[in-house]
């Protein structure tokens, strides 16, 4: 049976996919439309949990934007199942992603901070992370794309784009925790 990863709110699936093409692991993407976090069941044998709760409600980005008691009701009803699943599972390792915003001062201070050009990934959009795992190399480049917004262009679903984990953030943080065979003596 392969260790399974689990994808809370994954949307793309971008973070856990290194995981996927590794085929050494059963990624689950545990996102609307087809699952929803506050009503998600884990299985007992989790090895690993990505989660990245929707960031429009709590990114100091979002300010701009009014927020109704029930969209904020709702973001931290999907944040609250996340680390409910967290709890529930025992897991070797976890981590929760979000923009600089107010998880800051719900989850506190986060175990690092990233930006996708320390991964290789020429654009910017800070990012902090909490939990417990291994922390990745990074692969410093210049930020040639600058916040990479521009680029986005008028869209209904910038926020959803931007959400996207970069590629080499996502393979660095894969080759930091995945599984390690035991070298032979």
């Amino acid at each position: 049976m392969k260790p399974i990863i689990l994808d809370l709110c994954g949307g793309t699936g971008a973070w856990s996919r290194p995981w996927a093409e590794s085929g050494g692991y059963d990624v689950r993407v545990i996102t609307l439309p087809d699952y929803d976090v506050r009503t998600y069941q884990p299985p007992k044998n989790v090895y690993g949990i990505l989660a990245a709760p929707p960031c429009t409600m709590f990114a100091v980005s979002g300010n701009r934007w009014k927020r109704t008691k029930e969209q904020m009701y709702e973001a931290y009803a999907v944040l609250g199942a996340c680390i409910q699943i967290i709890k529930d599972c025992q897991w070797h390792f976890w981590a929760l992603e979000n923009p600089i915003g107010k998880l800051n001062d719900i989850l506190g201070k986060p175990v690092m901070y990233f930006n996708p050009c320390d991964f290789g990934d020429p654009w910017t959009k800070k990012t902090c992370l909490w939990g417990v795992f291994n922390k990745p190399d990074t692969n410093p480049v210049e930020p040639t794309e600058g916040s990479k917004m521009w680029l986005l262009g008028p869209t209904k679903d910038r926020a959803g784009k931007r959400s996207i984990t970069p590629p080499g953030f996502a393979r660095a943080f894969f080759e930091a925790n995945r599984i390690r065979e035991t070298p032979k003596r």
